[in-house]
């Protein structure tokens, strides 16, 4: 698997880290990880479209290698706004976006806001909802109020994770402990990612915002597809089904033998629909 490219940028006083595949000339997808990710949970997918595609995802505020938010505002508006910064850092004019739940959200605020910049939208498990009135919103709410503050082995973090991630590969499970604990003075291990801001900040309301995904899915003027992991708790099949009848330019496909992390859960086909739909480099 290739070896990324690591960034620093500095966006209001906080350093911010994005990851780079590919090479500078090639066409652009942004990748953008969910909740309690970070931007290499997309090195699978980044790899497999490598040669045609130049791919960045930022390591959103409190995730990966960027800083902590002092403030705790870990939340839609503001994770576009780093996005924007980002683009016009970059000096992107026309690009495609991926995103992953929390990510998916920004993708579909970005491409709302920015039509003239987004040239297809690929949406993984999230619509208008999902994070206030399904039950996987009502699970990631529990799983939140609920987080270890740290622990005591590394076979405690593989069972932390497991235990919330049934679905998820050996590979992607490998990934995912890598990248959001650390050991600490004593033989613990802590988190990487700032999980009691995060949680505080999940817990404090809709994530979203002020940020309507309904009028955001109705403003899209791109090509866009929405990813459902087929054993979704937090993506109804009706949301799916109201989002391709009030946008036309939207379709939904699933994911078989997968749930909220399609991407983790059956990378081959989740990679086999982005690659089918991308348009051509």
């Amino acid at each position: 698997m290739a070896e990324p490219a690591s960034h620093l940028v500095t966006i209001d006083d906080l350093t911010h880290r994005y990851l780079q595949w590919g090479h500078d000339d090639s066409p652009v997808i942004l990748m953008l990880h969910g909740l309690r990710s970070y931007a290499r949970t997309w090195a699978p997918v980044a790899d497999a479209l490598t040669g045609p595609y130049r791919i960045i995802a930022p390591d959103f505020v409190g995730r990966g290698e960027s800083s902590w938010d002092p403030e705790r505002d870990y939340f839609t508006n503001r994770y576009v706004a780093d996005v924007e910064y980002l683009v016009g850092l970059l000096g992107l004019t026309r690009f495609d976006i991926v995103g992953h739940s929390m990510g998916g959200t920004v993708g579909y605020t970005y491409a709302a806001r920015h039509p003239d910049q987004v040239r297809s939208l690929i949406v993984e498990d999230i619509g208008p909802g999902s994070s206030t009135s399904t039950a996987g919103a009502q699970r990631i709410l529990r799983e939140m109020a609920n987080t270890p503050r740290d622990f005591a082995s590394i076979d405690a973090v593989h069972a932390y994770w497991r235990g919330i991630r049934p679905d998820i590969t050996d590979d992607a499970l490998a990934s995912r402990i890598e990248q959001t604990v650390r050991e600490a003075p004593g033989g613990r291990w802590t988190w990487k990612l700032d999980m009691a801001g995060i949680a505080a900040a999940r817990l404090s309301g809709d994530p979203a915002g002020p940020v309507d995904l309904w009028a955001c899915v109705e403003s899209l003027r791109c090509p866009t597809l929405v990813i459902r992991g087929a054993r979704s708790d937090f993506l109804p099949v009706e949301i799916c089904v109201e989002m391709a009848k009030r946008q036309p330019l939207l379709r939904w496909a699933e994911v078989a033998d997968a749930g909220h992390y399609a991407h983790d859960d059956n990378p081959r086909a989740f990679i086999q629909l982005v690659r089918e739909f991308l348009p051509q480099a």
